[in-house]
């Protein structure tokens, strides 16, 4: 799914956007300040939690992917880190308390309905805290790889 240019109003001066071919790309400039309204990704972060050769997922609560198993993730917030951010949302989704081991691998996805956007994913290790469901994630399970 492509971004789109939704925006109408400059978030710098108010003028109404218009959308213009600026670097062979279609992109929403105002005429008033002259500032192109860039649109990025959204930047998430997931944790790969292992145990006994098992993989950690959980059933998401709410709207998109309602019911689809994903790993503990979430956006990380304008004020943090993406480790900093892992550490958060695995407390927030499961109740566990994770160290972050290293850098998994990083995703790009555009199949998410909000826009497409960036999945940093850690390897992470529980040091405390006790495994259970949340608001955002339910039914917090061990899966085998295979």
């Amino acid at each position: 799914m492509a971004q789109t240019l939704e925006t109408r109003f400059c978030p710098a001066c108010g003028g109404r956007l218009q959308v213009r071919n600026i670097g062979d790309r279609e992109r929403a400039f105002c005429p008033e300040c002259n500032r192109i309204d860039y649109k990025q990704p959204k930047v998430g972060a997931g944790a790969l939690i292992e145990h006994n050769q098992q993989l950690l997922l959980l059933q998401r609560v709410d709207q998109p992917f309602r019911r689809r198993w994903n790993l503990p993730a979430g956006y990380v917030e304008v004020d943090e880190s993406p480790v900093s951010a892992v550490v958060r949302e695995v407390r927030e989704e499961t109740g566990l308390e994770v160290d972050v081991l290293r850098l998994n691998d990083v995703h790009w996805y555009d199949d998410d309905p909000r826009g497409s956007g960036i999945l940093i994913v850690y390897e992470c290790q529980i040091i405390g805290g006790t495994l259970g469901s949340s608001t955002e994630g339910v039914n917090p399970t061990y899966f085998a790889y295979d």
